[in-house]
C-alpha cells in the first residue's frame, strides 16, 4: 500500500511465509527430549508409586517462539527498508545531474546532496550511466559519463564552495555530453537562486534531446547575506538581503570581530513584511570601529553572510590647518572648503583651535592624526617645524597645497618632495602666449595609475618643480605639457606630498570635480600600509599573494592550493580567486563575494515541453531493517537453546553445584568485605569480576589516553597523535608509556590515565550530563583534561569558532576554576625543556591553565608549586602535530609548514607529561639543597 512506508529488496522471499503453518505442525508433533534422571536405590523408593510420563508435543510457548524466529529470518532475507525513498516517474535511458555548489547552496548541502544520492542510486538500480556535473567546479573538470558507483564517490569528493555558480559554462558541457547519449533524463539541482545568464543557459541546456526533467528547489529560501559594510562618520552601516519570496518579518544580529576574533560590537538588522533590504549600524567610536576586521550574521553558515575588513573600511583621523584669511569671509574661497567636502564621508577631521602655528601644528599631532594637510603654508616655525619632521619620520602622511604664500616661501627640502622654483606659473593670462592646461595620463608609479584624467579639468595657475633626473620618479600626476602636478617622496617611514596647485578653484578646475575626492581619498588611505598595496611613492602594485580566504561555511580559513594571487582591480569573486583577504601581515586587501548593488532573486523553473518532475529536498531517511531483524532472531534462538536445556533436566542435575558454589562465594564474599572496604571504601560480591583484567592492564603501564568524540577522522588524527608523543617520550625521556587508549566517557572508568586529550568539534554528538560529570569527577580527584578546540588559525580573524561555542557548553556543567595564559615563570615552561610558547599543528595561540592563587610568596623560584592543573585549554591542535604514521613520518603539515614549529610542539607534550606525573616535585625546588646534602654535594 501507498501510505505503508515500508518496502522489500526481494520480496518474492516473503512467499516462505505460507511455509509457517507447515512448521507449527511439524513443532507441535515433535516431543522434547526425555528426562533422563539418576537412579539411586533411595531415589527409586521415593518414585516407585510415581507415574512417569513424557509430553507427546512441544508445548505452545516453545512452538510460538520457534515460529516467530522463523518469521523473523524470513522477512530478514526479504530486505525490507523502513521510509524508503521511492524511484521518480522520469524516465530515460542514462543520467544528466548537475548540481549548484556555490556559496548559496552550503547551508542544506547536507540534503542536497542526499537528494542527489537518491537519484544516483536510481540510476544504478536501473544500470544507466551518469553524467555528473557541479556548477561552481572548474569548467574541464570530469563530468563523465560514469557508472553509478564512480558517481556517488564523485559526488561524495564535492562541496559547495565560496564562489557564485557558473551555469552557462557548466550547462554547455552537459550539453556535449548529453548529445552522446541521447533520451537521457535531465536533473537540475539548484541552490534556489538566480544567475543573470540563466534563461539563455536553460535554453540551450534543453535543447539536447532530453526524455525528461528532474527540477530540484530549496522549499523555502531563508538565506541571508551582507552586501554592504560602510565605515560613515558616526557609525559603521551594514546592508544585509534576502530573496523576495522570503517575506515573512525577520529580525537578525551582526557582529564585528577584532583580528583576535574577539567579539566587539553588535547591530541588529531587521528585515519588514516583504522587504529584501535591511540596514543596521555598529554605533561605536570610530578607534573601536577601526578595529573591525570581519563582520558576520549569526546563524548564516555560508560564505554570504561574511565581510572581511581591510584598511580602506578604518576612518583616518585627518588634520586641516591653512594660514588663508578668506576661511571666515569668504567660505567658497576657504583653502579647506573644498578638501572637507571631499573627505568628510571617509575620514574623521580634526583642526586646531589656535591659528599660531606654533600651537596649532603641536596640538593636531597630540590627537595622533594618520594624516595632515596643510593648505597654502609657507613658512614654518621652527619648533613647530621640528616636531612636523619627527611625526612625519615616524610614519605620518602629510599633504600639502600650494598658494601664494608657498610660491613666495624659500625651499624647505625636509618638507617638499621635489626642488621648486620661486614664484607661479600662470597659463592662459592676459599677458602669456600659454593656454590652460589639461591633465595628462596618470603615471603608473603612483597611486592615481588607475584613474581615467577627466577631460573638462584644466589648470590656470601652479608652482614649478626644478627640473632633476629623479623628477619623473617622484611624479604621481602630470599636465599635458609635462610639468608635475602631484609629486611625492618617502621621508622616514612617511610620505610627503605635494599638489602644485591650490585647493580652491582659483588655480584649477580640479577641487570641483570628482577626481579630486578620490584623489583625496586615494592619498587618505596611503596614510596606512592599505595605500601602498593600491600603489604608492614604491610603485604600481603587484597581484596580492592570499592571506585569509572565506570558506564555504563563512568561516575563515588557511588559502586553499588551488587559490591565486589576486591581480591589481580584480573585482570578481572566481575559483582562483575565492573571497578573502589578500596580501601578507603587513597589509592585506579585502576581496569580497557581494557587491553594494548585489540581490538575491528566486530561480525560475525553466519553461519545457519535457515532462516535468518537481522535488524539494530532503534527508535520506530510509532505515535498512535487515540487520536489527537478523539480530532479534538470533535473540530468539538463544533463548530457544536455553528452553531446550531447562526441558532435557540439564538445569536440574547442576542445581546442587551451582547452589554450593553460590554459598562458597557468598562466603568467601563475606570475608572480603572488610579488606575492600578498608582498601578502597567499597565492598565486592567476588575477587574477580568481568573488566577486571582490562583494569589490571591500564594501570600496569603508563598510558595517555583521549577520548573518543565518534568522528573517525578526528578520532584517528588524535591516536596518532598520542602515539606519536608516547614515541618522543620514549626516545627523549625514562618515561616508556603504552599505546594510546580511547575512552568513551560515558561508561569507561577514567582514572586509570593520568591525562586525557579532549579534541572538541562542534559537529559530534554533545556529550550527556552524566557523562560530563564523570569528568568533573575525574578532574577532582587530580586527572588533568587537555582540551584542544584545533581552531587557533579560523578564530584569528573570525568570529568565535564552533568549536569554541561547543567548549563553552560542556564547560558550563562542570566546575572550572578561574584560568590563565601559561605565565612565563611557570612550572610548564620548564618541566623538562625550557619553553617560552606551546605551539601545536598551529602556532600563536595561548595555553590556558588553572590561575594560580598563591602569588604572596617571592621566594618560589617557579609557579603552581602547589599542585597540577586539572585543566589544560588550546585551540593550537597539538595531536594534528604530534601525528605520525607506522613508518614515523608526520600525517599532516605545520602551519606554517616549519620543521622547528613541530620539534617544539613535541617538546611542549614532553612538558606537559612531566608536569602531570611529576606533580610538584618539579616546583618544590626548596627540597634542593637537603638531597645535594645527602649526595655529598
Amino acid at each position: 500500500m501507498s501510505w505503508l512506508p515500508l518496502s522489500f529488496g526481494a520480496p518474492f522471499v516473503l512467499l516462505g511465509l505460507a511455509v509457517l503453518p507447515v512448521i507449527w505442525w511439524l513443532l507441535r508433533m515433535t516431543p522434547p527430549r526425555p528426562q533422563s534422571e539418576v537412579f539411586p536405590p533411595l531415589r527409586i523408593l521415593a518414585n516407585v508409586l510415581r507415574r512417569e510420563e513424557t509430553p507427546h508435543q512441544s508445548p505452545w510457548w516453545l512452538t510460538l517462539l520457534r515460529l516467530l524466529m522463523a518469521a523473523l529470518v524470513i522477512l530478514a532475507l526479504a530486505a525490507p527498508v523502513f521510509n524508503p525513498h521511492r524511484a521518480l516517474p522520469a524516465k530515460g535511458s542514462a543520467l544528466a545531474l548537475v548540481i549548484d555548489n556555490g556559496w548559496a547552496s552550503a547551508p542544506g548541502w547536507n540534503r542536497v546532496v542526499s537528494t542527489a544520492s537518491r537519484l544516483i542510486a536510481d540510476a544504478r538500480d536501473k544500470n544507466e550511466p551518469v553524467i555528473l556535473a557541479f556548477t561552481a567546479d572548474r569548467p574541464n573538470a570530469e563530468i563523465g559519463p560514469f557508472d553509478a558507483k564512480t558517481a556517488e564517490d564523485h559526488r561524495r569528493a564535492a562541496k559547495p564552495r565560496p564562489i557564485p555558480v557558473d551555469r552557462a559554462a557548466i550547462y554547455s558541457r552537459v550539453g556535449q555530453a548529453l548529445d552522446r547519449l541521447p533520451g537521457a533524463r535531465l536533473a537540475i539541482l539548484s541552490d534556489g537562486l538566480a544567475a543573470p545568464s540563466d534563461e539563455a543557459a536553460f535554453k540551450a541546456l534543453l535543447s539536447h534531446g532530453e526524455a525528461s526533467l528532474v527540477w530540484g528547489a530549496p522549499e523555502h529560501l531563508t538565506t541571508v547575506a551582507l552586501s554592504a559594510a560602510d565605515n560613515q562618520p558616526d557609525a559603521f552601516a551594514l546592508t544585509a538581503i534576502r530573496a523576495p519570496r522570503d517575506k515573512a518579518p525577520r529580525t537578525l544580529t551582526a557582529g564585528a570581530f577584532d583580528e583576535k576574533g574577539r567579539r566587539i560590537a553588535d547591530a541588529t538588522l531587521s528585515f519588514a513584511a516583504g522587504a529584501t533590504k535591511a540596514t543596521g549600524k555598529l554605533s561605536v567610536p570610530f578607534e573601536l570601529r577601526n578595529d573591525f576586521t570581519s563582520i558576520a550574521i549569526d546563524g548564516q553558515r555560508h560564505a554570504g553572510a561574511v565581510r572581511v575588513l581591510d584598511d580602506s573600511a578604518k576612518r583616518r583621523r585627518v588634520g586641516l590647518i591653512s594660514q588663508s584669511d578668506a576661511d571666515q569671509a569668504q567660505p567658497l574661497l576657504s583653502p579647506l572648503y573644498y578638501i572637507r567636502r571631499a573627505l568628510s564621508p571617509y575620514a574623521d577631521l580634526i583642526e586646531p583651535k589656535d591659528s599660531d602655528l606654533d600651537k596649532a601644528i603641536p596640538e593636531l599631532i597630540a590627537d595622533k592624526p594618520a594624516l595632515i594637510i596643510m593648505a597654502d603654508v609657507g613658512t614654518l616655525p621652527a619648533t613647530a617645524r621640528r616636531k612636523l619632521i619627527e611625526w612625519l619620520h615616524n610614519g605620518g602622511t602629510l599633504l600639502r597645497f600650494a598658494g601664494s604664500k608657498l610660491a613666495a616661501s624659500e625651499n624647505d627640502e625636509e618638507l617638499l618632495p621635489v626642488k621648486l622654483r620661486l614664484g607661479e606659473r600662470s597659463l592662459g593670462g592676459s599677458l602669456s602666449w600659454t593656454t590652460p592646461q589639461p591633465l595628462a595620463e596618470f603615471p603608473k608609479n603612483g597611486p592615481f595609475s588607475d584613474l581615467t584624467p577627466p577631460r573638462e579639468v584644466t589648470v590656470t595657475r601652479q608652482v614649478l618643480a626644478e627640473p632633476s633626473p629623479d623628477l619623473q620618479d617622484h611624479t604621481w600626476a602630470n599636465l599635458a605639457d609635462g610639468t608635475p602636478l602631484v609629486t611625492g617622496a618617502k621621508r622616514g617611514k612617511g610620505t610627503l606630498i605635494l599638489f602644485h596647485i591650490a585647493p580652491q578653484p582659483t588655480w584649477s578646475n580640479l577641487p570641483i570635480s570628482g577626481t579630486f575626492v578620490e584623489m583625496l581619498r586615494r592619498i587618505t588611505q596611503l596614510s596606512r600600509n592599505q595605500g601602498m598595496l593600491n600603489g604608492g611613492a614604491e610603485g604600481q602594485r603587484a597581484a596580492l599573494p592570499p592571506y585569509r580566504m572565506i570558506a564555504a561555511d563563512g568561516t575563515l580559513t588557511t588559502p586553499p592550493p588551488d587559490a591565486k594571487p589576486l591581480p591589481p582591480g580584480a573585482s570578481s569573486v572566481t575559483l582562483e580567486n575565492p573571497p578573502g583577504l589578500y596580501g601578507t601581515a603587513d597589509g592585506v586587501v579585502a576581496h569580497n563575494l557581494l557587491n553594494a548593488g548585489a540581490e538575491m532573486l528566486p530561480i525560475k523553473r525553466p519553461q519545457t515541453d519535457l515532462p516535468v518532475t518537481e522535488m524539494h529536498y530532503a534527508a535520506d531517511q530510509a532505515t535498512p531493517l535487515k540487520g536489527p531483524l537478523f539480530a532479534a532472531a538470533l535473540i530468539l534462538m538463544l533463548l530457544d537453546t536455553l528452553a531446550v536445556l531447562w526441558l532435557s533436566g540439564r538445569f536440574a542435575r547442576q542445581r546442587r553445584r551451582v547452589a554450593a558454589g553460590a554459598s562458597m562465594m557468598l562466603l568467601a564474599a563475606m570475608l572480603a568485605v572488610p579488606f575492600f572496604t578498608g582498601f578502597a571504601g567499597h565492598a565486592f560480591a567476588a575477587d574477580w569480576k568481568p573488566g577486571d583484567q582490562k583494569a589490571i592492564a591500564a594501570v600496569s603501564t603508563t598510558r595517555l589516553a583521549y577520548v573518543i568524540t565518534g568522528e573517525k577522522s578526528v578520532d584517528d588524527i588524535s591516536r596518532a597523535g598520542l602515539f606519536g608523543l608516547s614515541q618522543f617520550l620514549i626516545e627523549k625521556t625514562a618515561l616508556e608509556p603504552g599505546k594510546p587508549a580511547g575512552v568513551d566517557i560515558a561508561k569507561d572508568e577514567l582514572s586509570f590515565y593520568p591525562i586525557l586529550y579532549w579534541p572538541i568539534t562542534a559537529t559530534a554528538p554533545m556529550p550527556s550530563e552524566d557523562a560530563i560529570a564523570r569528568v568533573d569527577a575525574y578532574m577532582k580527584n587530580g586527572g588533568t583534561v587537555l582540551f584542544d578546540t584545533r581552531d587557533q588559525l579560523a578564530s584569528g580573524l573570525n568570529s568565535v569558532t564552533p568549536a569554541t561555542e561547543r567548549l563553552r557548553d560542556i564547560l558550563s556543567h562542570m566546575n572550572v576554576p578561574p584560568l590563565e595564559p601559561v605565565p612565563s615563570d611557570h612550572v610548564l615552561t620548564k618541566s623538562f625543556y625550557l619553553l617560552s610558547e606551546f605551539p601545536g599543528r598551529y602556532a600563536g595561540g595561548p595555553l590556558w591553565v588553572a590561575a594560580s592563587l598563591d602569588k604572596s610568596r617571592s621566594d618560589r623560584p617557579v609557579r603552581a608549586g602547589d599542585g597540577v592543573s586539572p585543566i589544560l585549554i588550546t585551540g593550537n591542535d597539538f595531536a594534528g602535530a604530534w601525528a605520525i604514521d607506522d613508518n614515523g613520518n608526520p600525517l599532516l603539515p605545520t602551519v606554517p609548514d616549519d620543521p622547528m614549529q613541530r620539534v617544539y610542539a613535541f617538546r611542549a607534550g614532553v612538558n606537559i607529561m612531566m608536569y602531570m606525573l611529576t606533580g610538584n616535585y618539579k616546583a618544590d625546588q626548596v627540597h634542593v639543597p637537603v638531597l645535594l646534602e645527602r649526595l655529598g654535594q
